[in-house]
């Protein structure tokens, strides 16, 4: 749940400083537009056409609402805007998932993974920089 959280928290601070990373740099995910995430899900996934489609309508969805929440969510409850937004990030997950066929699914898996374990070393690194 904590690792919910910082995600939440980075892709939020991402997106006030502009549109992140540009596409395939490392963390850069979180401020690709929807097509540019599908792209980069593709490479490792060979997704489907139908696959591409349902996905970049997912990812719209996504911003669209993320976008909502944040202009809500301005000078109130950050907390309880980082629950909306993990509680948002988890149905959205579920809603990638029962797109992506068995062997994608592990393959997606193993990328999420991927990307928590590099989130955690960077949060350590920058927790050890600041002692």
């Amino acid at each position: 749940m904590i690792c919910g959280l910082l995600l939440g928290v980075i892709g939020f601070a991402q997106a006030q400083q502009g549109e992140g990373r540009p596409s395939g740099g490392p963390g850069g995910r979180m401020g690709m537009n929807p097509e540019a995430r599908v792209k980069q899900l593709d490479e490792k996934l060979k997704l489907s056409d139908d696959q591409k489609t349902k996905l970049t309508a997912i990812f719209t969805e996504q911003g669209e609402a993320q976008k909502k929440l944040r202009e809500e969510g301005q000078g109130g409850d950050r907390q309880a805007m980082m629950e909306k937004m993990q509680k948002m990030r988890t149905d959205v997950e579920t809603k990638i998932n029962a797109v992506l066929n068995d062997e994608q699914k592990k393959t997606y898996k193993a990328m999420l993974d991927e990307q928590k374990a590099e989130m955690e070393k960077r949060m350590k690194e920058r927790q050890g920089g600041n002692n």
